[in-house]
């Protein structure tokens, strides 16, 4: 059993996040607090522009947003599909405490957001967003790419020192999708899931894929039935595979920890990459592809 705090995050710009995390921990925030406002650091300056309003937008120039948030009571809220919210995680977790439902979308989650104060209202595409998206209008072709901006979601799972548990993610989505279009991330059970007898899970990657077959909820759940966050991983990641055939582009990855405090990172190609918080310390790590998890026991 692990005591101290354990924050894992997905990629390269999970680590401020998890910093963030780690520190309302120090200060006395619960693992919901800290999965909250540790991926807002996210949402305020992405750098690959996969998250918060200045993420690429739809093909008809529009950036829309997804966020869940999930604690370890069976609590969660969600948001998809909304605009002109600079913190769609805030709003999913006014969600989860303020309304009596799980998941708002579209201008009804708009509205609902200028209510709480969390409206910051449309703005143009900035000139790094106008050029990409008028680049893209060229063709028109959309072709996923693993590990790149096209689907680097941030997913976070928090692990207190009472042995609390809480999850986030938040997204700008596919970039260039159709508008209208909503992933994994907001969806529970698919982007993230939490059972307090159990452990959590974050999933990152094409959406499409987690959203069909529920990759978070069956890593815990391989949890629950005594795996280790390693074969939980495996289990989870090998049930996409035996799908049916995946484009050899596609890239899901994958966040587990488990109730005592033992984590393991996985993926279905190399490339991914995910920040893992203790007390003091957050450090950057790659996960091989699926066949060989990342992790700690």
């Amino acid at each position: 059993m692990i005591d101290a705090p354990v924050v894992l995050s997905t990629w390269n710009h999970g680590k401020p996040a998890a910093e963030r995390a780690l520190s309302e921990l120090a200060a006395g925030c619960s693992a919901l607090d800290a999965a909250e406002r540790g991926v807002m650091v996210v949402e305020s300056e992405c750098p690959d522009r996969s998250v918060g309003l200045s993420g690429w937008p739809d093909r008809d120039g529009i950036v829309t947003l997804d966020a869940a948030i999930m604690d370890d009571a069976g609590r969660s809220g969600a948001v998809a599909c909304v605009r002109g919210v600079a913190h769609p995680i805030a709003l999913a977790r006014r969600v989860m405490d303020r309304t009596p439902h799980a998941l708002l979308v579209g201008a009804g989650a708009e509205e609902f957001a200028r209510t709480e104060g969390l409206f910051t209202g449309s703005r143009p595409l900035d000139p790094d967003q106008e050029r990409a998206w008028r680049e893209w209008l060229r063709e028109r072709q959309y072709i996923p790419r693993a590990n790149t901006e096209n689907h680097d979601t941030i997913g976070m799972v928090v692990r207190d020192a009472k042995g609390r548990l809480a999850a986030s993610c938040t997204t700008s989505g596919l970039a260039w999708k159709m508008h209208g279009r909503v992933g994994d991330s907001p969806l529970v059970g698919a982007g993230l899931f939490v059972d307090p007898q159990a452990g959590a899970a974050v999933c990152t990657g094409l959406g499409e894929v987690v959203m069909r077959k529920l990759t978070s909820c069956i890593a815990v759940e391989r949890l629950r039935a005594g795996a280790s966050p390693a074969e939980a991983c495996r289990e989870a990641l090998q049930r996409l595979v035996e799908s049916g055939p995946l484009a050899a582009n596609v890239q899901v990855g994958l966040l587990v920890l488990a109730r005592d405090g033992t984590h393991a990172a996985g993926a279905l190609q190399p490339g991914f990459t995910y920040a893992v918080g203790t007390v003091g310390s957050v450090t950057l790590h790659a996960t091989p592809a699926l066949g060989s998890s990342a992790g700690s026991t």
